[in-house]
């Protein structure tokens, strides 16, 4: 799986397990998009997937890296397509 495919199952991922906001847009938190058995299976490299859609503007969160435990209350914003 190329990084634009992994980047659209994050996409359906956080559809799946997030909240959809008014602005159309879907809230998730780290803790529970990694501790989740179907996402652990779809992505090698969970952190990397995040990264690579953050650099695309597909998902927005603060900080750079986040870590299991220490990050699992950080939320992560699918950004609504125009």
């Amino acid at each position: 799986m190329n990084v634009e495919e992994e980047v659209q199952r994050l996409r359906e991922e956080i559809k799946r397990l997030g909240q959809v906001q008014t602005d159309g847009s879907y809230k998730v938190t780290f803790g529970t998009l990694f501790n989740d058995d179907q996402c652990a299976n779809i992505f090698e490299a969970l952190v990397g997937t995040l990264r690579a859609a953050k650099k695309r503007k597909v998902v927005s969160y603060d900080g750079e890296l986040l870590l299991q435990g220490v990050h699992d209350n950080v939320v992560i914003t699918l950004n609504p397509t125009p």
